[in-house]
């Protein structure tokens, strides 16, 4: 559907589901990828179709660390000698207590996984798209970032400010060819929990084909959107 050839594509969290599934969707759309891991050895193994003669996969870097991020941009600008799209699917969940009994420990990590990964990630980014005066980021936001429930503070926390950052970053960068939008997914289910019940989700596929939208020229009006990606279960 979509046609990134030549493109080179930076995705970040690629170890979870909705990671692979852009990771794999920008894949088969012919681009070239930068795919970061904190683990050792992890990436080949889940993506043996990628060879390392045409991308670029990089183990022991913690998006929480800003001098790791600094270097994987380096190693892909060093590599390639540009960087056009930036998915920032990291992040993750950890909820179920009203705010009394949330420690900071919850909320530090919360902040750090969710928000601080993607500052400094774009912070590395930004300034190869600058250069360029283009460039598409697209970070994952939850649908809690909007209306947080009564157990999920750190959580909510973190994804709005997903949100807050995805909207200034957005302002500030709109007339220099960079667009900065967010895709608020609910729960993400496999092809057969949709079968099964059509208000389950979404899949991680069908998220992904939302995120090569915004990262494609279609999507060059778009600029600080929130998508909801809620399919037809709210």
């Amino acid at each position: 559907m979509f046609n990134f050839s030549e493109k080179v594509v930076m995705v970040s969290g690629a170890s979870g589901n909705l990671g692979g599934a852009v990771a794999r969707a920008f894949h088969q759309a012919g681009a070239k990828l930068v795919v970061p891991d904190r683990a050792s050895g992890r990436m080949q193994s889940l993506f043996p179709q990628l060879s390392a003669q045409e991308h670029l996969l990089l183990e022991n870097t913690d998006v929480t660390i800003p001098e790791d991020m600094q270097w994987l941009v380096g190693r892909a600008l060093e590599r390639f000698g540009r960087i056009d799209v930036l998915v920032n699917t990291i992040g993750g969940f950890r909820a179920g207590k009203p705010l009394h009994e949330t420690s900071i420990k919850d909320w530090d990590f919360m902040m750090d996984l969710n928000a601080r990964s993607i500052f400094n990630i774009c912070q590395a980014v930004l300034p190869a798209m600058l250069e360029q005066q283009s460039g598409k980021i697209v970070n994952i936001g939850a649908r809690p970032a909007l209306a947080a429930g009564p157990n999920n503070a750190a959580y909510s926390a973190s994804k709005s400010a997903v949100v807050r950052l995805t909207e200034s970053m957005a302002e500030a960068y709109k007339h220099q060819g960079i667009n900065v939008n967010a895709v608020l997914p609910s729960a993400l289910v496999t092809e057969t929990d949709l079968a099964q019940d059509p208000k389950a989700g979404v899949t991680p596929e069908q998220v992904a084909l939302v995120i090569q939208f915004l990262c494609s020229q279609e999507a060059n009006i778009i600029h600080g959107a929130a998508i909801p990606a809620y399919g037809s279960r709210f």
